[in-house]
């Protein structure tokens, strides 16, 4: 099992356009795997369009990874999406790791625009199925509830063949689209123990449907603080998923590099090895720190023993 940590933002946290590229260089340079933007149409706070930043981070880098935690599919057209999509992996030379989700039924996008969200799931269904058949054939026909279209066909197709298409939430219907359309599946904030339910239904789902998805594409969003429980970006974030996640302690990494290294440790014991770190810092200079401090102290080591043989023998 090959371990791979990469670094997510949500909303935009820096100063400056500027300051952005400089983390990303940052990350870049530092052997971080993968960058991740949160996907938010409609916000109060500043949050960068995922697919226009996956855009900008295909030309301002040449090695490190990219995606969207999580775009929401059943708010975006399915040509369109599979278009762009198709764009930056061309663009990148095949680096972009796109993963999708239905959203949430208290979204504010929903009120916003007016569409209904009980529609959302068929919405999803679509429109992944649209978008996976557009980046993999040479003509699509496809007659839908929601979308209808008529041989079909968009150049350049993605240089990943097949592009990946990862899917989000631990629902029972995110369990049956990711064993139906799914390439990989990402978690957003589980603890170990319930994830490992999941994964396991996902496994179950897969072969009731006679798919595979590689043993290494089940991933965690992760989020993290070198410090305190008491530091306040560590209280927000906990009293905020409270209902929805319980103890803050099972699905955050905080304290010092050991306690880092236990947190992800406990997730790759179920099975999980792409995380999605989320720093939780206070302002600009701080989620810089958090960078540095998981690129000097965390990611050189624990992927390094995580990927020997023992590792591998067990994978």
């Amino acid at each position: 099992m090959t371990i791979r940590l990469g670094l997510g933002i949500a909303a935009f946290p820096f100063e400056t356009p500027r300051a952005f590229f400089r983390w990303v260089d940052l990350c870049e340079g530092g052997g971080v795997d993968s960058l991740w933007q949160t996907d938010r149409l409609v916000s109060r706070e500043p949050h960068l369009e995922s697919l226009s930043a996956m855009a900008a981070l295909a030309g301002a880098t040449e090695r490190v990874k990219f995606g969207m935690n999580a775009m929401v599919a059943s708010l975006r057209d399915p040509l369109v999406a599979a278009k762009q999509c198709a764009t930056i992996d061309f663009l990148s030379g095949g680096r972009l790791l796109p993963v999708f989700v239905p959203g949430h039924d208290d979204a504010p996008e929903w009120q916003a625009t007016g569409r209904d969200a009980r529609e959302r799931g068929r919405l999803a269904d679509e429109i992944l199925e649209i978008m996976r058949r557009l980046w993999s054939e040479e003509s699509v026909t496809f007659e839908g509830r929601h979308f209808r279209y008529k041989d079909v066909s968009i150049a350049p197709r993605p240089v990943q063949k097949p592009l990946p298409l990862w899917i989000g939430g631990h629902s029972k219907a995110a369990v049956r689209r990711t064993a139906r359309v799914g390439t990989g599946y990402l978690a957003g904030l589980v603890p170990p123990a319930q994830l490992a339910g999941v994964v396991a239904a996902i496994r179950r789902e897969l072969d009731a449907v006679g798919r595979h998805i590689d043993p290494d594409h089940y991933g965690v969003t992760l989020p993290y603080r070198f410090g305190s429980f008491d530091d306040p970006p560590v209280q927000r974030i906990a009293a905020a998923r409270a209902a929805a996640a319980g103890d803050a302690r099972s699905w955050l990494a905080v304290g010092d590099a050991a306690a880092v290294r236990r947190a992800l440790a406990a997730y790759v014991e179920i099975g999980i090895s792409k995380f999605v770190m989320i720093p939780l810092a206070r302002g600009e200079e701080d989620l810089v720190l958090q960078t540095r401090r998981l690129v000097d102290e965390i990611i050189p080591g624990f992927e390094a023993k995580q990927t020997g043989p023992r590792a591998a023998a067990a994978g």
